[in-house]
């Protein structure tokens, strides 16, 4: 894989990609009807079902990388990596928010959701009694999928056919990924209890990961150096993540929000004006992260269950 087409810095991941997923990096994104979609957009704030009864629309939007927009122009914010252009900003201005609280940012995890990170403050204390949209997109940073993706990179230039990397992480019959997937549902329901407490009229939308690799689990070593077997690896671990997230929203009745289904066919492996995942930092996005299109369609499959 050249320099121009892969992540730049140690183990294949670049600086920017490192410090927006974990620094930061999940994995994966899904399609909720794109035409229900189109007419919630076309709609007006109290027009939509659920989510003010006619009432202003008090939004905030938590979370990691993928939902802050790190790379994606323009950036309001260096630190949290956050874009005027990610999928809450749009979602606000598609409602015509009469507040809007962002405070995504790159790196996050559950943890700091009511713990400070660096100089930012916990996430959760933006929400005010009267919030009435919350939206949450975090969990990848628990799983560390950023140091996955580096071992998976590193063991795919040593051994480019097979899945090592699937072997490194299910020594002895174990799925270490699972284990860390299953360790951080508890955490999301936590952080869950925790916005109904401070925001108990709040409609909650549980925001999943994109396609980050091909669905079908074909390989695209010349742009992502992944030994051949461990494409589809990735791809299963990102939707046993999203799986996760579904039912820790399910258990609370709040709405999970797929953003994996709508992103297949737009994943980091397809050339620039179809993909929805940046293969590498572009000046589009940081590398390995929705790109505006990406945000699009999280906003569009978002407002798609407004409407339900």
């Amino acid at each position: 894989m050249s320099p121009a087409s892969q992540p730049s810095s140690r183990a294949g991941l670049s600086g920017r990609a490192r410090r927006a997923v974990r620094v930061p990096l999940a994995a994966v994104t899904v399609m909720a009807a794109l035409a229900a979609s189109a007419g919630a957009a076309s709609a007006g704030p109290a027009e939509r079902p659920g989510v003010s009864g006619g009432e202003a629309v008090r939004y905030v939007a938590l979370g990691d990388s993928f939902s802050s927009g790190p790379g994606v122009p323009d950036q309001t914010d260096a630190t949290c990596g956050r874009s005027s252009r990610n999928y809450p900003s749009l979602i606000a201005a598609e409602l015509g928010a009469a507040s809007f609280t962002d405070v995504t940012c790159a790196g996050a995890d559950t943890s700091h959701m009511t713990a400070p990170q660096a100089t930012a403050p916990p996430q959760l204390d933006a929400l005010r009694p009267d919030t009435t949209l919350v939206t949450l997109g975090i969990g990848g940073n628990d799983l560390d999928l950023a140091g996955i993706l580096t071992r998976c990179v590193i063991l795919g230039q040593l051994a480019p056919y097979g899945a090592p990397c699937k072997s490194s992480y299910t020594l002895l019959g174990t799925d270490e990924i699972g284990s860390r997937i299953a360790t951080t549902a508890p955490k999301v329901a936590a952080v869950l209890a925790e916005i109904h407490g401070r925001s108990p009229n709040a409609r909650v939308l549980v925001v999943g990961y994109p396609a980050i690799l091909p669905d079908d689990g074909t390989a695209c070593r010349p742009t992502v150096s992944l030994a051949t077997g461990d494409f589809p690896w990735i791809r299963d671990k990102e939707k046993q993540l999203n799986s996760m997230l579904a039912q820790q929203a399910g258990a609370r009745r709040d709405v999970y929000v797929d953003a994996y289904a709508p992103s297949v066919g737009h994943d980091a492996c397809k050339p620039a004006g179809v993909r929805w995942i940046e293969p590498a930092d572009t000046a589009e996005a940081a590398g390995f992260h929705p790109n505006a299109a990406g945000h699009r369609s999280t906003a569009d499959a978002a407002l798609a269950t407004l409407t339900r």
